[in-house]
């Protein structure tokens, strides 16, 4: 895990700006710094790199990492380079290192594009071939690993890790996307990337799953070298389904904790963090160190459950309280380092986990995301799922199990007639909930539609697709990967893994959900290894919590400060704010629309005071 850069224009790097991007990267990596600087026919290219050293500890392994006519700058995880290694040497090539970063250098060398077919891990990079003086941009197939992209005033392609370092390296403060950020007040953060934007309309979001090569200091044409499509094995049997399932999330897991330092996991009360812990510690028998958020609300306390999952495998754990006190403080810190608002307040938390994790002297931590996308785990795919079902012969008892065990906890009013998506095959409304009432707090009007692509005739697997590349995995990578990096953590998402998901695309829908319970396969992966209570659990449960469990919006300095004349109130009602902080926040919808407000009242006030 590292940061990277670059610049390739007409003129050289300004050694000033060079400098300035460096110390901007220096949380992503601070175990080292390098540059390589190259003159070609199609200008001057500069790369930059900050390590976090996590595999081959040595200083042989440093970046940029150059070699027989080729230099490399790579952000991410090559889990299965032993492997790629291996099968390197049996073509000839010769390692000096034994790390991940070379193994990436000389498959590129061997394999060419073939090469991203058979990374499985997570990665941003660029590379420079001086043979044919061109440069390749890169992305995992997920998008764990951020990379943007933008002009500098003199036409020259400037690439980052991080938003705040182009504005480093090109001397302008980027350009608020106002539509994007009305966007993300109304419809929340699940219309954000649905279409790669960011909150500036000058800062691109380079795609996942795809590369581009440049020979000048032009737009990148990014190519799409992977695409996860459904393809049901229709003889497929439960047993095989669940079998295949079980091996897979083992393998992945197993891979994720190949490091050359402790590794940490962020557990929850929750399915999919249990599964890590169990799998990493009886199955693998590895030493790893738990760290939870401890909330006293109820609604949200999952103490009990963390505790249980403990005392069972034995391990250690690190709990830490949410914090009472400074809290505007601490998230203008989050905004700041974030370059803009947090999408939910799941990742203030994760920020105030990834802090300890950091505190505690831990570089790598393993977390869920993915597993509700890939495996079901959100109310509303038990409705699509049933959709999906309702040709088959039991299908009566199938809502029945709806009836008596998830559709007991459901509140989302769009949600609570299981025969939602039969009756009506294309509403959303539960995806932007409280739209309307929310675009009533802005200075204009603003009214966006939910927008989906059409990915599949099954209509679970086309939501899970939409979540998958567009609504929810792209935004809680975005914001896991700042959240860590803040503090020099370099986390992983063992259930994005192309084999694992590549395989659940194959299951029939059928295999999805069972007894009543969604996430099924995934809930038996982990059948002996986590308790029954929290495998059984129908309640979605994961890491959050109301923004009124943080602050007081009755405390005159709390009111004075986000009060306070700013840009905020160019876009939204100034009196309908401050009325809203005095309101009794009851409904979980509320709460996160204060967040967001309260969010980008920082981010704007932090842009107007930016300089780059």
């Amino acid at each position: 895990m590292c940061g990277i850069a670059g610049r390739l224009g007409a003129t050289t790097l300004d050694p000033g700006r060079e400098r300035r991007a460096l110390d901007l990267m220096a949380n992503r990596g601070p175990d080292g710094e390098g540059v390589h600087r190259v003159e070609a026919r199609g200008g001057a290219l500069t790369l930059l790199h900050t390590r976090l050293s996590i595999v081959d500890l040595d200083a042989r392994s440093d970046q940029p990492f150059v070699k027989d006519g080729l230099a490399l700058v790579f952000n991410g995880e090559i889990y299965n380079h032993p492997e790629l290694r291996a099968d390197l040497e049996a073509e000839g090539a010769v390692f000096r290192t034994s790390g991940d970063t070379e193994v990436v250098l000389e498959a590129c060398r061997a394999w060419g594009r073939r090469a991203f077919d058979r990374f499985e891990g997570m990665f941003a990079l660029a590379l420079w071939d001086g043979a044919d003086e061109s440069l390749l941009l890169a992305r995992d197939r997920f998008g764990e690993k951020p990379l943007y992209w933008t002009r500098g005033p003199d036409g020259a392609l400037v690439f980052a890790s991080e938003i705040k370092v182009l504005a480093a390296l090109t001397g302008i403060r980027p350009t608020v996307d106002d539509a994007q950020l009305r966007r993300y007040l109304v419809n929340g953060y699940k219309a954000l990337l649905t279409e790669r934007r960011t909150f500036y309309s000058d800062v691109h979001d380079f795609p996942a799953a795809a590369l581009a090569r440049l020979d000048r200091p032009a737009d990148p044409r990014p190519e799409t070298y992977w695409r996860l499509t459904y393809r049901p094995d229709e003889t497929m049997t439960a047993e095989a389904a669940l079998g295949g399932a079980r091996e897979r999330v083992h393998q992945a897991i197993a891979l994720r904790l190949r490091a050359d330092v402790p590794v940490a996991v962020r557990l929850s009360g929750g399915i999919d963090s249990n599964v890590i812990a169990g799998v990493a510690s009886a199955v693998h028998r590895r030493p790893i160190t738990c760290f939870s958020i401890v909330e006293d609300d109820p609604r949200y306390d999952e103490t009990a459950a963390i505790r249980s999952t403990l005392a069972r495998l034995n391990l250690p754990n690190v709990q830490i309280p949410i914090p009472r006190e400074r809290f505007l403080e601490r998230l203008d810190d989050l905004v700041g380092y974030f370059d803009g608002p947090p999408l939910t307040i799941s990742y203030y938390l994760h920020w105030l986990v990834s802090e300890a994790i950091h505190d505690a002297g831990f570089k790598v931590a393993l977390g869920g995301t993915g597993a509700d996308e890939l495996f079901t785990g959100y109310y509303d795919h038990y409705l699509f799922w049933l959709a999906a079902m309702r040709e088959a012969p039991e299908f009566d008892d199938l809502v029945a199990g709806w009836r008596a065990t998830y559709g007991r906890f459901v509140r989302n009013p769009h949600l609570q007639n299981p025969l939602a998506f039969i009756e009506h095959p294309s509403a959303r409304d539960h995806i932007y909930l409280g739209r309307e009432r929310f675009a009533s707090y802005l200075t204009r009007p603003f009214d966006e539609p939910h927008r989906e692509v059409a990915y599949a005739a099954s209509p679970i697997r086309s939501r899970l697709l939409n979540e998958l590349f567009h609504e929810t995995v792209p935004v809680m990578l975005h914001d896991d990967d700042l959240a860590a990096m803040r503090w020099s953590v370099e986390n992983r998402a063992p259930y994005l893994d192309r084999d694992l998901a590549e395989f659940l695309f194959t299951v029939p829908d059928r295999h999805l959900i069972r007894n009543g319970l969604p996430k099924h396969l995934l809930r038996e992966a982990g059948r002996g290894l986590v308790d029954d209570a929290i495998l059984d659990n129908p309640r979605k449960q994961g890491i959050n919590a109301p923004v009124t469990s943080f602050v007081d919006f009755s405390d005159e300095a709390v009111r004075a400060r986000l009060m306070e004349p700013g840009p905020l109130f160019d876009i939204v009602d100034r009196g309908a704010f401050e009325a809203l902080l005095g309101s009794e926040i009851t409904l979980n919808s509320e709460s996160k629309f204060l967040f967001s407000l309260v969010a980008a009242k920082l981010f704007l006030d932090r842009h107007a005071a930016w300089t780059p």
